[in-house]
């Protein structure tokens, strides 16, 4: 598989298909092994690119804090783009990935054709809001450095058989990626000018209320309820998830009467 040298960090990368570039982000503490029932539906009519962030899966896991922070993981999308060749992408992900796609386009809008927001919040407005994300962050890395992985065992049910190398990645990533600094994402939302698809699972509890707002606040945003399905709406109902996304990409790219005709 390709790897990325991002000033001596390498990030692991894959591309499967051919055709407008398609990146998806992963969850924090999960890889790029979650979109695996998507490969097939999705690189049909893409270049899909899946990668594991920084500190996560195959990728490398710095020992320098510094090394992980919201900046350099939009930076890591951009040089991944431009890996692949692509000026433009459909960016998306999940939970932190779909925050991170949120942030890519704040900060470079047009390298974005469209965004995919899946089981995602878009940060905090009230600066008690973050701080408390924050504190269960910083509570969550040390857990990680005092149990080690066997962390995952005791999270959702997709990251319980996730591989990763060591904890001391995870660790980093949350006090450096996972946790905010402003409400500057959120503020994002209603100058968000692309074609945007808001997911959630019909059992996300805790996003549900954030997935509205986005569709609220997102000009023109679409937003598809997964019936049945939790924070992982791809895992736990993949082929709903695919038929929600491919008739939006289908929309964007004007196929819906050759897929309807197929």
């Amino acid at each position: 598989m390709p790897r990325l040298n991002r000033d001596g960090v390498n990030i692991h990368y894959e591309i499967h298909g051919s055709g407008p570039a398609l990146i998806l982000t992963h969850g924090y503490s999960s890889t790029s092994g979650m979109w695996q029932g998507q490969i097939a539906a999705l690189s049909q009519h893409y270049k899909l690119v899946l990668w594991d962030m920084r500190g996560h899966g195959q990728s490398d896991y710095p020992e320098d804090a510094a090394a992980y922070s919201e900046a350099l993981t939009v930076a890591d999308i951009a040089a991944l783009l431009d890996a692949v060749g692509a000026e433009r992408a459909v960016v998306g992900g999940l939970s932190l990935g779909g925050y991170m796609s949120l942030a890519f386009y704040r900060s470079h809008p047009e390298r974005v054709r469209a965004l995919l927001i899946i089981d995602t919040g878009p940060g905090f407005k009230k600066d008690d809001a973050r701080d408390a994300w924050n504190k269960r962050a910083h509570e969550t890395a040390a857990r990680f450095d005092r149990e080690g992985l066997a962390v995952l065992k005791s999270m959702s049910a997709e990251r319980a058989n996730v591989s990763h190398r060591d904890a001391s990645g995870l660790a980093r990533a949350a006090r450096g990626m996972l946790t905010q600094r402003d409400a500057g994402v959120m503020e994002t939302l209603p100058s968000i000018k692309v074609p945007s698809l808001v997911v959630v699972g019909a059992d996300d509890t805790p996003f549900l209320a954030a997935s509205d707002y986005m569709a609220a606040k997102i000009p023109g945003a679409e937003k598809v309820v997964i019936p049945a399905a939790g924070h992982a709406a791809n895992i736990d109902q993949p082929e709903a998830f695919n038929e929600a996304v491919l008739s939006f990409l289908d929309r964007l790219d004007g196929r819906q009467q050759q897929r309807a005709a197929s």
